[in-house]
């Protein structure tokens, strides 16, 4: 007897991070669990030696005409952020589920207007924070249930990695607030670190038993280069209960933090290093590594096969506190541009790197104390914007 057929499943935005995704594809199209049928980017498809395209599949420029054509059950969806809602709209319209690439939507209202859709047609998005599949956030906050770290005071993150000139050149929406009128938001925040922010979300979202509602957002943002958007950033985020989250980040450090989440008790410290999934919790000798994470598609199948019984690990819903941070961002402030000695630059061409002097020791101090670097007096630090988001 011939097991279920596979799910048919297409991506959209087949370059860039989406050969991430297709390499995720790639053994579970050899094991016949899925049957990838389509791929679309308006660039042509760029090989990828670990996940070749297999016989059969389609390439699109347009993914309405591959929607059309290929009538897929899953669509995953990893192009510009400021695409994904009208992309999304067409998917479902059509039929599909989605894994849709975070950040999902960059307001409030694109959200309201994404969770209206999934009702009306009966589907589901899964959002790419593949972090929340770890194992090792599992371990923390069964830790946090079980009283390890006393009552909670605090939460935060640092993570400090370097972006070259090449990576504010790879796109046109590329270190842009805007591109022809619609909100981008690629920065440090929004886009390669938002990871460490949802990390400490999901840590609120287990003290509180649901996601987090922010009441109002203070943070500071910088930047080193001459982009539209934020390369270093404080971010304080105040919720109506338990307590608020600061967020450190930088994209021009002079020393490489993967990313740490700190959760402070009464009792002790967690930190959790979120992309490799190493645990420290009180009365731990040594960090130790928590292997196993829940790969987001797998999950997205497996709930399909049984809704009830298996929840996504990043539905839009639990998204939503992340989308309350964009959606007042969106509004902020232009970054503060820091030079001069402030800035050293290491390298040629596409690769040089501008590194902001000593800024890993502001953001561990910003994260240590939950202060932001103007409330601890950083020479080149500005006032924070604030802004309420609920009344």
């Amino acid at each position: 007897m011939s097991g279920p057929a596979p799910t048919r499943v297409a991506v959209v935005g087949a370059n860039g991070h989406g050969r991430w995704h297709r390499r995720v594809i790639a053994p579970l199209h050899a094991a016949g669990r899925v049957r990838l049928v389509a791929l679309v980017d308006v660039r042509p498809v760029e090989d990828d030696p670990d996940a070749p395209v297999p016989p059969g599949v389609d390439v699109f420029t347009d993914h309405r005409a591959m929607l059309a054509a290929t009538r897929p059950e899953v669509v995953v969806i990893c192009t510009p952020p400021h695409t994904h809602l009208p992309i999304a709209r067409d998917a479902l319209a059509a039929g599909a589920d989605l894994l849709l690439e975070k950040p999902p939507v960059l307001s409030l209202a694109e959200h309201e207007e994404l969770a209206g859709a999934l009702a009306d047609a009966g589907r589901v998005a899964q959002v790419g924070f593949q972090a929340l599949g770890s194992a090792a956030l599992t371990a923390l906050t069964d830790a946090l249930a079980a009283g390890r770290l006393g009552r909670v005071t605090g939460i935060a993150t640092v993570a400090a990695w370097q972006r070259p000139d090449a990576y504010y050149a790879r796109s046109s929406w590329a270190g842009r607030r805007t591109l022809d009128g619609r909100p981008v938001l690629d920065g440090a925040l929004a886009n390669p670190l938002a990871h460490a922010v949802m990390q400490c979300l999901a840590v609120a979202e287990a003290l509180g038993g649901v996601p987090p509602t922010p009441v109002a957002i203070e943070v500071e943002r910088y930047r080193v280069r001459p982009i539209e958007v934020e390369d270093t950033a404080v971010l304080r985020v105040r919720f109506r209960a338990g307590p608020p989250v600061l967020a450190a980040v930088t994209l021009a450090a002079e020393e490489f933090v993967a990313g740490e989440v700190l959760v402070t008790g009464t009792a002790g410290r967690a930190v959790l290093e979120y992309p490799t999934d190493r645990l420290r919790l009180p009365g731990d000798v040594v960090t130790r590594r928590v292997p196993g994470r829940r790969g987001l598609l797998e999950n997205l199948l497996a709930h399909r096969a049984d809704p009830t019984g298996v929840p996504l690990i990043a539905p839009l819903a639990r998204t939503e506190p992340f989308t309350a941070v964009l959606d007042a961002l969106r509004v902020a402030p232009e970054p503060q541009l820091l030079n001069g000695e402030l800035v050293a630059a290491v390298g040629d061409g596409g690769e040089r790197v501008r590194h902001l002097r000593g800024v890993v020791e502001v953001l561990r101090q910003a994260a240590e104390q939950g202060a932001l670097p103007s409330e601890v007096a950083v020479p080149w630090a500005v006032p924070a914007y604030r802004a309420e988001l609920v009344g």
